[in-house]
């Protein structure tokens, strides 16, 4: 079963991030998007599937966090 996140989502640090895309390419459920400004936009935060963290385990500049870590 999938458990969509209401209060957690993945956020992209642009300090960090190279544009690779593999968050955006592996990413099942298009949370993701390429913004105008070249780098991956979180567009359907609901989408993303609660605790998975795929996206920042593909991430080799460590460029990803999540938004309901933070507490």
């Amino acid at each position: 079963m999938k458990y969509v996140a209401k209060n957690w989502y993945p956020i992209i640090d642009k300090d960090k991030c190279i544009q690779c895309y593999q968050c955006v390419n592996f990413c099942p459920h298009d949370v993701y998007t390429i913004g105008d400004d070249g780098y991956p936009d979180v567009v359907n935060p609901d989408n993303c599937v609660e605790f998975c963290r795929g996206c920042s385990k593909v991430c080799d500049n460590e460029a990803i966090t999540y938004f309901g870590d933070r507490r």
